[in-house]
């Protein structure tokens, strides 16, 4: 499916059980002609108001207030990762950057810190390896959430447990392993797909930028991946990315 009447396109894979389905999607919020047959699908973060309103944080920091339709049957949670597909309908409505028009809105798979079992956790948490293509463009830090689009092998039968943990919470915080628990699910097929970790507990880092650093079991062997970390800003560093929404939630926990 090609997404038309957007600026810039990007490509992304949706994971609809095991079928996986091409999009093109744009995230730039610079183009001052909007029309209806524009849209845009990005990751945002949802911020609850009240029981019926909510708004969308974008991860370069614009907040997106759904004007239409009122999405009455979406339970917005607070820090809950969601992909949206929106038209824009206007710029600066009160305190926020645009009024939009959702067209679709599906949650991301949004989790905190897992707590650290020591001796169990290969056995609660797994030691199944993943693969994360050019990890550059597909790990990055927005609105304090760790954000990591991976491949795994997938057979149907089992849903796979992912988390991040702490080895040493105490002494090393900004350190994280990786864990995928495939629960002995035969190897079928490759699926791609997006989780976000909260990183709220993390300490915070008083201004200054820490190396947040993540160690994940791959395919060829362990790898461990660095990023910039600083709690003052949430935003990422513009790098352009080739991300993954999981679209269905029904293979990952």
């Amino acid at each position: 499916m090609i997404l038309k009447g957007m600026k810039t396109l990007k490509s992304i894979l949706l994971v609809a059980g095991v079928t996986l389905t091409s999009l093109l999607f744009h995230s730039c919020l610079d183009d001052d002609s909007y029309s209806l047959d524009k849209f845009w699908i990005e990751p945002a973060t949802v911020v609850p108001i009240n029981d019926n309103s909510f708004y969308l944080r974008t991860d370069d920091g614009a907040t997106l207030w759904p004007a239409a339709p009122i999405y009455i049957n979406y339970e917005a949670k607070a820090r809950q990762r969601a992909w949206v597909d929106y038209t824009i309908l206007g710029d600066s409505i009160g305190p926020y950057s645009h009024s939009v028009k959702i067209n679709r809105i599906w949650n991301v798979l949004t989790k905190d810190i897992a707590e650290n079992l020591g001796d169990k956790n290969d056995e609660t948490y797994g030691t199944d390896p993943v693969l994360i293509n050019t990890p550059k463009n597909n790990l990055w830090i927005a609105d304090n959430f760790l954000n990591v689009v991976f491949r795994a092998n997938y057979g149907g039968s089992e849903k796979h447990f992912i988390n991040v943990i702490q080895p040493d919470k105490e002494n090393d915080p900004y350190t994280l392993e990786f864990r995928h628990n495939a629960y002995n699910d035969p190897a079928v097929t490759a699926v791609e797909g997006l989780v976000c970790f909260r990183l709220d507990e993390l300490p915070d880092t008083n201004g200054e930028t820490v190396k947040l650093k993540l160690h994940v079991k791959t395919f060829t062997g362990d790898e461990v991946y660095e990023l910039d970390y600083n709690t003052s800003k949430q935003a990422p560093s513009g790098n352009s990315k080739s991300i993954s929404p999981t679209g269905d939630l029904n293979n990952l926990m």
